[in-house]
């Protein structure tokens, strides 16, 4: 995949991309939140823009995907521009899914999606994801001011949700020391970046260091395996409708002290990365500090949800550096609906 990583690069540097795959009709997607931005990226495109859909919604419900692979075949479209954050770049992959169409990835939130060829669809209140080669992106045109206009709460659950990927690299079956090294560094960056963008939003280079943490998070997700902090939160967010990013934010915490005990190399990484002692409190600490929420109480689960959660995320076979029963998926899930400070 190639990237263009500058400010100001949204609106001409996606313009070149699409020209430079050799695309004359794109389909520019986007959510209701950032349909403006997308749109003068469509406008931009002059000619070679088919439509803007501004439909996606958050963990891409296959009936939305249905509707963009129809709008996408009936405008002729050649291709496909994801304008956004994951949700946005999520119908994004589901059109590469379902039509083979190339994509271009022109994030506005850290969510790191765009350098991963994972895909997730939501159907009867289930989230199922697979990785595919097709919904990787050709290009991705990284632009620190479009980042700017996103609201410090979500700039906040969003890099965090950007350190959940590289939190779990870390302890993947199938990392590598070049893995662990873009991990570590994308936390860095991430986690010193985040209190800035909370005193000043419009600190640009702060949120260019964001944006780059973002990028080595998403790459880590790209190159490995989740383990229960991703199940978790996949159950949680498609059988109960739980927001994204702030469960990310919520659950990780309790995930990591969970598995650090049999995680103790990545536990010094993070620990370096955070210039402390206990990872786990460090970033409960941090989400706490910036106004994040710090329980999945808070997020409008209730403790009979618990029951259920754990029962499916126990059902499932993944990779994890632990063992994971019903009760300790339990376990996590009482701890993170209480919102106290984690413990290993």
């Amino acid at each position: 995949m190639r990237v263009v990583f500058r400010p100001g690069a949204s609106v001409g540097a996606t313009a070149e991309e699409v020209q430079r795959l050799g695309l004359r009709r794109v389909l520019v997607v986007s959510g209701a939140r950032g349909a403006d931005t997308a749109r003068a990226v469509a406008d931009s495109l002059g000619e070679l823009c088919a439509g803007l859909h501004a439909e996606a919604r958050m963990h891409v419900p296959v009936e939305v995907a249905d509707r963009a692979v129809e709008v996408a075949r009936a405008a002729g479209a050649d291709g496909c521009v994801a304008v956004g954050g994951g949700s946005s770049i999520g119908l994004g992959k589901a059109i590469a899914l379902r039509t083979g169409l190339p994509l271009i990835a022109v994030p506005s939130t850290y969510s790191g999606s765009e350098m991963t060829p994972v895909w997730g669809l939501t159907e009867h209140g289930a989230k199922r994801t697979g990785r595919d080669p097709s919904v990787l992106p050709r290009s991705v045109v990284y632009d620190p001011e479009l980042t700017l206009s996103m609201p410090v709460p979500l700039s906040v659950t969003s890099g965090i949700n950007a350190v959940a990927h590289a939190v779990e690299a870390l302890y993947a079956p199938d990392t590598s020391p070049l893995v662990s090294l873009m991990a570590e560094e994308g936390v860095r960056a991430m986690t010193s970046a985040l209190p800035e963008i909370a005193a000043d939003p419009s600190a640009l280079e702060a949120r260019g260091r964001a944006l780059y943490g973002a990028w080595l998070c998403g790459s880590c997700l790209g190159a490995t395996t989740m383990g229960l902090h991703h199940k978790l939160c996949h159950v949680l967010g498609g059988t109960f409708g739980l927001p994204h990013a702030e469960t990310h934010t919520v659950v990780l915490p309790y995930a990591l002290a969970f598995n650090a005990p049999a995680a103790p190399e990545a536990v010094s990484a993070l620990d370096r990365a955070l210039g402390t002692d206990d990872a786990p409190l460090a970033l409960w600490t941090l989400s706490g500090r910036l106004g994040a929420p710090r329980s999945l109480a808070q997020l409008g689960l209730t403790e009979v949800d618990l029951t259920v959660a754990a029962e499916q995320v126990a059902g499932q076979a993944y990779a994890n550096p632990r063992e994971v029963t019903r009760e300790g998926a339990l376990a996590v899930l009482r701890a993170a609906f209480a919102g106290d400070a984690p413990r290993a």
